[in-house]
Order: C-alpha cells, then sequence, then structure tokens
C-alpha cells in the first residue's frame, strides 16, 4: 500500500493547523495594541486634531482589517475632504459579515450621509430605508426620510412618515402637519385651483389652530375671490398669532377695509394687535401713521413717546415723530431734529 499521499495530506493538515494556532496567538497578542491605538485615535478625534486621527486610524487597520469600527470612523472623517472615498470605504463594509445591528446600522447612516454630501440624495435616501428595515423606530431614518419626502413635494408620504415619528416619540406633529396641508393648498392655488386650495387650508387650520401661515395664505385665497370680509378674518388671525411677521399683511388690511368702505375700523385693528403685543413695534408706527391722518397728531406723540419709555429710539420712531412735529416745528427746530436723526444714522454705522 502507497502510503505518501496519505502522509503528505496529514503534513498539510498539520501545518494548516499550526498556522490557524499562530495566527490565533498573533491576533490575540496585538488586539490590546489595536484596541489602544483606537482609543487614542477616538480621543485625537474628540480634542479635533484630524491629521492625527486619520493617521492612528489608518495604523489600526493596516493591523487589524477586521476593525469595522475603525473603517467606520475613517470614512467618516475623511468625508469632508473625500466623499467618494469615504462611501467606497463605508460601502465596502456593508457586505462584512455577522455584523451586530447597530453597527449595520450605523453604516448604512454614514452611508446615507456621504451620498448625501455628493448630492445623490436619492441614493442616500435608499440607506435610511435600509436602516427602517433593520430597525423600524430608528429615528434618525425616519427624520431623514420626512426631509427627502418633503424635498421631492412628496406631502402624503411625509406626513404619513410625520405621524409614524408621532407614534414613537409620543410628540404631538400636528403643526409639521399643517404645514404639509398648506404645501398641498399652495400646489393647487399656482394651478388657480381655489376651491381646493381651500380645503387644504382649512384641514391646516383644523389640525393645528396656532399654526399661523394656514391663515394667511387662506386669507389671499379669499381676497382673490373678493370675499373681503373672510380675507380680512384670516388675515387678522394671522397677525396675532404671529405677531413678529404680522406686519406682512398690515397694508392688506387696510386696502381691504378700505374697499369695504371701513377704513374707520384700522385704528382697532391695531389696538386688537397691540392688546396681544403691547411690544410690537410695526403697529406702533402704523397706528401713529393712522391716528396723524386723522388729524390726531398729540395723541400718536404720545403713543410714540409711551412706547418708548425705558427704551432706546430708532431712527424708524425719530423719523415717525419728525413727521408728526412738522406742522408745529420751526424750521430750526426741525433742523435739529434732523441733525439729530442723522448723528444718530452715521454713528451707528461706524460703530
Amino acid at each position: 500500500m502507497n502510503l505518501a499521499p496519505i502522509i503528505i495530506f496529514l503534513c498539510i493538515c498539520l501545518c494548516a493547523l499550526l498556522l490557524i494556532i499562530y495566527y490565533q496567538k498573533f491576533k490575540k497578542n496585538k488586539s490590546p495594541q489595536t484596541n489602544a491605538i483606537f482609543t487614542e485615535a477616538l480621543n485625537s478625534m474628540v480634542r479635533g486634531e484630524k491629521s492625527r486621527t486619520i493617521s492612528l486610524l489608518k495604523q489600526v487597520v493596516k493591523s487589524d482589517s477586521g476593525h469595522v469600527q475603525a473603517y467606520l470612523q475613517l470614512g467618516n472623517i475623511i468625508r469632508e475632504e473625500n466623499p467618494e472615498q469615504a462611501a467606497k470605504i463605508h460601502q465596502s463594509l456593508t457586505v462584512r459579515p455577522n455584523l451586530k445591528i447597530d453597527l449595520l446600522v450605523d453604516i448604512h447612516k454614514s452611508l446615507a450621509i456621504d451620498y448625501e454630501t455628493l448630492g445623490l440624495n436619492y441614493k442616500a435616501k435608499i440607506e435610511a430605508e435600509k436602516i427602517l428595515s433593520i430597525e423600524k423606530r430608528n429615528l434618525w431614518a425616519l427624520a431623514y426620510l420626512i426631509k427627502y419626502s418633503e424635498n421631492e413635494k412628496e406631502w402624503d408620504i411625509a406626513a404619513n412618515l410625520l405621524k409614524q415619528l408621532g407614534s414613537i416619540t409620543g410628540k404631538n406633529n400636528n403643526d409639521s402637519l399643517a404645514k404639509l396641508e398648506v404645501y398641498k393648498g399652495l400646489d393647487k392655488l399656482k394651478d388657480g385651483h381655489f376651491d381646493a386650495c381651500k380645503i387644504f387650508f382649512l384641514k391646516a387650520i383644523k389640525l393645528a389652530p396656532d399654526y399661523p401661515e394656514s391663515y394667511k395664505y387662506l386669507g389671499n385665497v379669499y381676497a382673490k375671490t373678493r370675499d373681503l370680509v373672510k380675507a380680512i378674518d384670516c388675515w387678522e388671525s394671522y397677525a396675532l398669532i404671529d405677531s413678529r411677521n404680522g406686519y406682512e399683511i398690515y397694508s392688506k388690511i387696510e386696502s381691504a377695509l378700505f374697499d369695504l368702505g371701513r377704513y374707520s375700523e384700522v385704528e382697532n385693528f391695531y389696538k386688537r394687535v397691540l392688546e396681544n403685543d403691547k411690544e410690537n413695534f410695526q403697529a406702533i408706527i402704523c397706528l401713529a401713521n393712522v391716528l396723524e391722518e386723522k388729524g390726531e397728531r398729540v395723541e400718536a406723540l404720545s403713543l410714540l413717546d409711551n412706547f418708548l419709555i425705558g427704551k432706546d429710539s430708532d431712527v424708524r420712531t425719530d423719523l415717525m415723530k419728525l413727521k408728526l412735529l412738522i406742522p408745529t416745528s420751526t424750521p430750526i427746530e426741525l433742523m435739529q431734529q434732523i441733525d439729530s436723526i442723522l448723528e444718530k444714522t452715521l454713528g451707528s454705522k461706524i460703530d
């Protein structure tokens, strides 16, 4: 019997066994050192030492090609300068076997950010969807897909994702859902479908009565269809809810009341705005103008002076006061007022 083949086979098996034992021993010996380098890389990253972090991470992956976390962080840190290379690194990690769920999620998230950086938003969306297929309650993926759907004007998809997000966080997303209804209405408004867009704006108001944009756009639609009474009501609701930006529709309300022969109600409108927000500077100026038009200059000046108690005046209030003082001031007094305004204006520019 020829024993040579058997002996050769046994020798090969023995060599393979010795190599495995040697590799395991070598890996065990270098593992603590590799982990120490990786820890130092993370510390360098925290300290903002980008170049050193990259150098340390490269040492780790050179020493241990199975160190997925090192590859992941290396891709993240080089993304700013080389997003294509970052994407290649992260893409290669997706096919690694036996990855833990949290690590796999991090890889797909990093890859999504890579694609977004490259302007490949559709590919980024696919990665976010993969995250949800792995972890259905992942908040980052849901938030990304909501943003993507809004950018693509996929309002219904965005709404469903928002509801899903709300069911997880327990947060009321009605303002965001109302915003989507407003977007739907604006799409209809662009096509001239007034009745259809009203439905969406009214639905938005029902969803979130304190979301101001719904009232503004609904008021605009009523104005286009010459239903000025309803337009004024909507615009006033907008002005009262969003006092900071309400001035955008002040002139519209004034014009609508004038067209209806109800211009005398303008004064009361501004008073209601100030009852709601006594620090509303734009409403103060507008009310002073209304009083001045009625010939009530003393009342207008008193309104401005009371508003400025404890405050520094600015150019707008100074100009309004100058306008009110013109009929009763001498040329010299007016020049003094103008010089004061110019000095204040030029001084603020120099500062």
